[in-house]
């Protein structure tokens, strides 16, 4: 089953059958969600769409003068939150009528007061006026199928959520914007035209077909595979600026890893004691440094050991260091160099980790010289010396992995790149086909077969099952 937003194919009962197959029921019912996060806090957002959301609205607060209904489109009253005769909170009610809100249904807001207590009741007295609870994603669901975003724009509201620094937030939002669905319609459309130039020399015999029209239509697909290859080039950038890097500090117990955690988080998160293999177990946090996160990880000191736990976190460490974009690996600057150390280190590679040398405050027994390759800074995390240095090594080692002077308007996201990649494939399948004088039907059906994946990526042709998984992972209220 295939959607196509705003066209033709998007008839009620279809979109009811999508909706109910995503749990969502159907697009005529209203619903209903706390918008905001949970917990203290100065307002709660309480958002309702859908056909009776100003019916509700008349239910559920009283103002003075007209009902909610009654009153125009963008309009905001003051006046309290009930449930039957019972008052619940003093606030206010946003009204956005359709087509001119998020979802382009009738939207309601109650702005309610924060807190634990006060939008669940809120909430409550919305439901029990006839709208029921709503689904993860179910407002932007709303808005995609009523044609106000595509799916990759629909993406990039979860996206600019959950972002983790300025810099995704930014990428994010220029998503949202548009331009990078520009960039897949023009690719979309251009295969569409392909398309119809390549089916139409079918009706010529062979040797009527003027001889430059092949190689014309295979220049163009090939420009078509040139953008494509932009695009996923982009990809690295986007992921681990979603997502992270991931930076692992590692050494013998009692080092100062912890404590080097602390420092850099400029909190006490991990427990730091004298007492070797305190920490039995990974720890993470996530650290922007010039708008890039970072997903440091505090593990387990490397050494050989009879505790059974103890080993169990050696062993997750091994597997944390294994994953890791760069590595952190702090020595005891005071005391000789141990032979496991240089095993350890020996086995990262060079260009990936900083090599720490703490304690220099209690003494050097180890000099920089005798370790070659890595980047060597010389701390103190007791006396703070050298903490901001680390930091500009760890800045060194990003831009080993993300060009930050050159960062597109827009990156593609894992979904976008297997679609991508896919559709790269069928269309040098294409090319090969008219390359090689194979029949043009099967250099137009790889064209189909492309067309038919970049409008997965935007939502122009796309299964039930792919927008399940896209609005699965969103926020309840969103």
């Amino acid at each position: 089953m295939f959607i196509r937003p705003g066209g033709l194919y998007a008839s009620v009962l279809l979109l009811q059958c999508i909706a109910t197959s995503f749990g969502f029921m159907t697009a005529n019912d209203t619903i209903a969600a706390i918008a905001t996060a949970s917990g203290d806090g100065g307002i709660a957002i309480i958002r309702i769409s859908g056909p009776q959301a100003l019916e509700i609205a008349d239910r559920v607060f009283r103002c003075k003068g007209l009902l909610p209904s009654k009153r125009p489109t963008h309009t905001i009253i003051h006046g309290h939150i009930v449930a039957g005769d019972q008052s619940v909170d003093e606030g206010l009610l946003l009204i956005m009528r359709a087509p001119k809100s998020y979802t382009c249904e009738d939207v309601v807001e109650l702005h309610s007061h924060g807190g634990m207590v006060t939008p669940k009741l809120a909430l409550r007295a919305v439901l029990q006026a006839g709208a029921r609870m709503a689904e993860p994603g179910e407002f932007t669901y709303r808005a995609f199928i009523n044609g106000r975003m595509d799916l990759v724009q629909a993406e990039s509201v979860n996206d600019l959520i959950r972002s983790r620094s300025e810099r995704a937030a930014r990428l994010a939002l220029e998503q949202m914007e548009g331009q990078l669905s520009r960039q897949f319609n023009d690719i979309y459309q251009n295969l569409l035209s392909i398309a119809a130039d390549l089916e139409a020399t079918l009706d010529f015999p062979d040797d009527e077909l003027p001889p430059a029209v092949l190689p014309d239509i295979a220049t163009r697909i090939n420009c078509s595979v040139l953008k494509i290859n932009e695009l996923l080039a982009r990809w690295q950038d986007g992921h681990r600026l979603r997502e992270g890097l991931s930076v692992v500090i590692a050494g013998r117990p009692n080092v100062g890893k912890s404590s080097l955690l602390n420092a850099l988080l400029g909190k006490e998160r991990a427990i730091v004691s004298h007492q070797p293999g305190t920490t039995r177990d990974f720890i993470e946090e996530i650290y922007v440094i010039d708008g890039v996160p970072l997903r440091i990880v505090d593990t387990a000191g490397l050494r050989e050991t009879e505790c059974a736990i103890e080993q169990e976190g050696v062993r997750r460490t091994h597997d944390q260091i294994r994953r890791a974009n760069f590595y952190l690996y702090l020595l005891d600057a005071s005391a000789p160099i141990q032979d496991d150390d240089l095993e350890n280190i020996a086995k990262l590679p060079k260009d990936r980790c900083i090599l720490v040398l703490n304690k220099i405050d209690l003494g050097k027994s180890i000099q920089k010289q005798l370790c070659e390759g890595p980047l060597v800074v010389e701390i103190s995390i007791k006396q703070n010396i050298g903490i901001e240095l680390i930091k500009e090594y760890i800045n060194v080692l990003i831009g080993r992995f993300i060009n930050l002077e050159s960062l597109p308007d827009a990156v593609i996201s894992e979904r976008h790149y297997h679609c991508l990649n896919k559709a790269r494939h069928e269309l040098q399948n294409s090319l090969d086909a008219i390359k090689s004088g194979n029949d043009q039907l099967i250099s137009a059906h790889h064209i189909r077969q492309a067309i038919g994946l970049i409008g997965t990526i935007t939502g122009s042709d796309t299964s039930e099952d792919i927008l399940s998984a896209v609005f699965a992972k969103f926020c309840i209220g969103k």
